[in-house]
C-alpha cells in the first residue's frame, strides 16, 4: 500500500486549530495490584495523558481506570470502555511473564480481531535498550469499532513505544506504533485523529487525509 507522511496540520494552522477536530474519547487503563491498592502512586495514567495531550490536535475526553491484575476485571473494564464509546483504549502494565501478568490474556479474550504488528513493533523498539524486551507480551486488538493496545508499564517505555526513537531531531530511527493508530481508527470506523508532527507523524494515504473543519466566529 502506497502511503505518504501527511502533515498533522495540513492547513498550516496554529495550535488553536484543535477546535476544528472532533473530540475523541480515549480509555486509559493502568493494571497494577500495588498501585490500585495504594501501596505506591500510579504513574501509568499520568504518562498516558501527558503524551496523548501533547500528540493530538483533537480535544480528548479521557476515561481512566486503575485496576488490579485480575483477568476477569481487566476484560470487563475493556468491554465497559468500548461500550462507553472509547474509540481507543490504551492499557499499561501486566504484560510480562510473571504469574500475575494477565493483561494480554484479558485483552485477547475480548477481541474480535487481533493486530499483531503493534506488539511486534513495540518489542523492536524496546530491544534497542534491553535484550529482555523479548519477554514483553503486549498485544493489540479490535473490538467493534475500537482499537485496544497494551503498552509497557514504565512511563519512559510508554513514550518510547508510542513515539518511536530518533537519531537526531526529526530523524526517525525506529517508528513508534502511534504513527499507524490514526489510519487504523479510520479503517474501523472510528473518529478522525490528527497528530502533531513534532510529537508523532501519522501515516495516511493522501486519499484519507482531511483538513480541520473550522467553525465561523
Amino acid at each position: 500500500m502506497n502511503s505518504t507522511k501527511p502533515p498533522s496540520n495540513p492547513l498550516g494552522l496554529a495550535a488553536t486549530a484543535s477546535a476544528g477536530y472532533e473530540s475523541v474519547r480515549i480509555g486509559i487503563v493502568s493494571v497494577s495490584d500495588r498501585a490500585s491498592s495504594g501501596v505506591y502512586e500510579d504513574k501509568g495514567l499520568p504518562a498516558l495523558k501527558d503524551w496523548l495531550t501533547r500528540a493530538l490536535f483533537n480535544p480528548i475526553d479521557f476515561v481512566e481506570r486503575l485496576i488490579p491484575d485480575e483477568q476477569a476485571q481487566i476484560s470487563a473494564t475493556l468491554i465497559d470502555l468500548v461500550d462507553a464509546g472509547c474509540a481507543l483504549v490504551l492499557t499499561t502494565g501486566g504484560t510480562g511473564p510473571a504469574l500475575r501478568d494477565v493483561t494480554p490474556e484479558a485483552t485477547l479474550a475480548v477481541a474480535h480481531k487481533t493486530m499483531p504488528g503493534f506488539g511486534e513493533q513495540m518489542r523492536q523498539i524496546s530491544l534497542q535498550f534491553v535484550p529482555t524486551a523479548i519477554l514483553s507480551r503486549q498485544v493489540a486488538v479490535i473490538r467493534h469499532k475500537s482499537l485496544i493496545i497494551n503498552l509497557p508499564g514504565q512511563p519512559k517505555a510508554i513514550a518510547e513505544t508510542l513515539q518511536g526513537l530518533t537519531t537526531a531531531p526529526g530523524v526517525s530511527a525506529v517508528p513508534g506504533i502511534f504513527a499507524a493508530v490514526p489510519y487504523c481508527m479510520d479503517l474501523i470506523g472510528g473518529p478522525y485523529v490528527a497528530t502533531r508532527d513534532e510529537v508523532c507523524k501519522a501515516f495516511r494515504p493522501k486519499s484519507a487525509m482531511r483538513p480541520p473543519v473550522l467553525k465561523s466566529i
